[in-house]
């Protein structure tokens, strides 16, 4: 087991996910094969210590693993696949990206003149990989070492994020984290729609609302909405309704007809439907589970 995954191990004792003493800091743990499957990632950065994850977008897939760490600039529904088994879970450190210390940085890089010069022309997806490097897996290190101690996670856990996004901006393929940080780029309009989505998906939501909150004709917002989500905003919206039931049907048991409404349904019969169409059983199903 490498120092990277073994650090991460101390701090992932259980399944699943796990607290670490740094707000928006979680280690994962899973110690079985996962079969492919609907979920949504959040706004992040995925580091695995070790094991392998696969992602499918749409029509594209890719994995993230110890030579590759996933970036989303926005929360995305995607469908995920885990290679991991009791001898080798997968171990996977996951750093919410936090917007006041992403815009100090790239503020400092403006500065030094080290912003890219390129953001508008190039395509600003909603997520990118950003490959292992000795200064990221450094700054890992650091970090993981850190968050052993309730102490140094508190003194020094915030400098170390900080020290892990920087290492982040200087990949490659890493325009769409500047674009989110960055005012009117088509990414940091799309992210403000999509907050306000995550806001109000149980209200009725209407494309020509979320593109006048941007400042955009509906089919230019239509246009980079997929551009950055690989979805439509209808689809977007729906997958994530769908996800938020699946939460609720799991974590406060409420009853089906509840939870449709919650979550923006008018009729229970088509949310039914549409559940079991995107997670392969009803909902009445999973929430016997």
């Amino acid at each position: 087991m490498s120092e990277i995954a073994n650090l991460m191990a101390q701090l992932a004792p259980k399944e699943g996910i796990n607290d670490t003493h740094l707000a928006g800091v979680r280690v994962f743990r899973g110690s079985q094969y996962a079969s492919r499957g609907p979920l949504c990632y959040s706004q992040g950065v995925l580091i695995v210590g070790q094991g392998k994850k696969r992602v499918y977008i749409e029509d594209q897939t890719f994995d993230y693993d110890r030579q590759h760490s996933l970036v989303m600039t926005v929360p995305l529904p995607v469908e995920c696949e885990t290679f991991a088994s009791i001898e080798e879970p997968v171990l996977v450190l996951m750093v919410d990206i936090n917007l006041v210390q992403l815009n100090y940085i790239v503020r400092l890089m403006d500065e030094h003149h080290q912003i890219p010069k390129d953001l508008n022309e190039s395509r600003q997806s909603g997520f990118f990989i950003a490959n292992s490097t000795e200064d990221m897996d450094c700054s890992v290190i650091r970090l993981l070492q850190a968050l052993q101690s309730p102490l140094e996670a508190k003194v020094m856990g915030e400098a170390l994020v900080l020290e892990l996004l920087y290492r982040l901006l200087d990949a490659p393929n890493s325009a769409p984290l500047y674009a989110l940080s960055l005012t009117h780029t088509r990414l940091s309009r799309v992210e403000k729609a999509l907050s306000y989505i995550h806001k109000h998906y149980g209200e009725s939501v209407e494309v020509d609302t979320l593109a006048s909150l941007v400042n955009m004709s509906p089919s230019a917002f239509h246009r980079c909405f997929k551009e950055v989500t690989t979805s439509s905003p209808i689809q977007y919206l729906k997958k994530i309704r769908l996800n938020k039931a699946r939460e609720l049907l799991q974590l406060q048991r409420l009853k089906v007809k509840e939870v449709s409404t919650q979550v923006g349904y008018e009729s229970t019969a088509q949310f039914s439907r549409e559940f079991k169409r995107y997670f392969d059983q009803s909902p009445g199903e999973f929430a016997r589970l």
